[in-house]
């Protein structure tokens, strides 16, 4: 072994777990703090809880509930979703734009707007952002809640 290249080593290490348990231990540190251990750690308990620093567990759940809700509240408008693409009062331009991609109802385009938001009906050949800004005065006149929004 070369002499002084190792670091210092502690053979009576302190571990202190954000639950309370510590223990000793060897390492080249005199303290180590860590977040879970065996006797807080779900495998070893048997509890059915997420560890989870970030918050990404919460994230996520908020963001599914958002999607969640979104559709809800487009199938509660289905019922009054069968109102046609005409009957908006849409320019002929951007009428026959949303027709030819398949847009029939206006539960159609609610559903593209929940889906992929406004680039789903952006790529519409001959719709642009003037067509979408119309569209959405349109149905919010009409009353509906637009998604994402």
């Amino acid at each position: 072994m070369k002499a002084e290249i190792h670091p210092t080593w502690y053979p009576e290490a302190r571990v202190i777990c954000a639950c309370g348990n510590t223990w000793t231990t060897g390492s080249t540190i005199p303290e180590i703090r860590t977040d879970v251990c065996s006797n807080c750690h779900p495998f070893y308990t048997g509890e059915q809880r997420i560890v989870d620093t970030e918050g990404q567990v919460d994230r996520f759940l908020k963001r599914l509930k958002a999607r969640e809700d979104i559709i809800a509240a487009i199938e509660a408008q289905r019922t009054g979703a069968a109102i046609s693409v005409r009957e908006l009062g849409l320019a002929a331009r951007y009428e026959s734009a949303l027709i030819a991609a398949g847009f029939q109802t206006v539960s159609d385009v609610l559903m593209r707007l929940a889906e992929s938001g406004d680039d789903g009906l952006l790529t519409i050949k001959g719709f642009g952002a003037k067509g979408l800004i119309d569209l959405k005065r349109a149905l919010r006149e009409r009353g509906f809640d637009l998604p994402l929004e």
